[in-house]
């Protein structure tokens, strides 16, 4: 089956939809004939998309919920299955990048980053899988990792620590949809290489007051980012590789499916081999020397 014929007509919930590939995969969702469910933080953000997507004749509701949040999500759900329907596909999305030296990442930002990109990946979970269960139709659950979940990178080290996580979470997590089973349920990781967001220029960096602080170092891991994204994937084409890769069944659901399946590889040959992290060039992650 092709992607319409796999999700056309069913129930999408979103979170991060506000911008980046959270709102390329609504775009391209809408586009399936899918119902959207936009949340963010962003009201002004999800407002936008929500009225982009009605003038072309779609289904969307903005709904405004932090990920952080487990009672809002619970919320969330239960509004969700009352007033819009069973959820074919939840896409728990929302994330943040952080950059500088671990040592000088103030408390507060890994406290950010992990909340947002690995609890709320879990309360997401927590909150609609159950109905999802409940519901006998099929239904997918895809959870966001990235390109960064299968690689080693100075100064980035909690967004990429995060990632790494929700890739085992979502690996455990099929799993165990398997061994309790519920064979409608497919569980699937999105691993994004270099699309565009604005995810660099929210990034977190390192208190300047703070002794010793090198917030040089994050600041110019900024600008290389920032650099990458001036050559990376729009977030449209992004979401119908991803929308195709899982129709077709594939656990791992990768945007470029090249160079993301050469980091993998990389990824599991320094595991066999038990060798140890080495600096690249310039000690910056390049996407797109993958």
């Amino acid at each position: 089956m092709d992607a319409r014929e796999t999700f056309g007509g069913g129930v999408a919930v979103i979170t991060g939809a506000g911008a980046g590939i959270g709102a390329g995969l609504a775009r391209h969702a809408n586009a399936l004939g899918m119902s959207l469910v936009l949340v963010d933080v962003d009201a002004a953000a999800i407002a936008t998309l929500r009225d982009e997507l009605v003038a072309t004749g779609g289904s969307a509701v903005d709904i405004v919920c932090d990920v952080r949040d487990p009672a809002a999500m619970t919320a969330l759900a239960e509004r969700v299955y009352r007033d819009v329907g069973p959820v074919r596909l939840l896409v728990n999305n929302a994330g943040v990048e952080q950059f500088g030296y671990l040592w000088d990442t103030p408390v507060q930002n890994w406290n950010r980053v992990m909340d947002i990109n690995v609890s709320g990946v879990f309360h997401g979970v927590r909150a609609f899988l159950p109905n999802m269960i409940a519901t006998p139709s099929p239904a997918w659950v895809w959870n966001l990792s990235s390109i960064g979940g299968v690689a080693a990178v100075p100064l980035q080290a909690p967004y990429i620590i995060s990632k790494h996580a929700v890739l085992a979470l979502t690996e455990c997590l099929r799993l165990e949809v398997q061994l309790a089973g519920h064979d409608h349920i497919q569980v699937q990781a999105v691993l994004p290489g270099a699309v565009k967001s604005n995810i660099f220029e929210a990034a977190g960096g390192v208190d300047p007051a703070a002794d010793g602080a090198d917030v040089a170092a994050a600041e110019s891991t900024r600008e290389a980012m920032l650099d990458i994204k001036a050559a990376a994937m729009d977030p449209v084409e992004a979401a119908e590789v991803v929308f195709e890769q899982a129709a077709r069944g594939e656990f791992y659901l990768l945007t470029q499916p090249e160079y993301v399946g050469s980091a993998m590889a990389e990824r599991a040959e320094v595991l066999r081999t038990q060798t140890a992290p080495q600096l690249r060039t310039g000690r910056r992650f390049d996407p797109a020397k993958h």
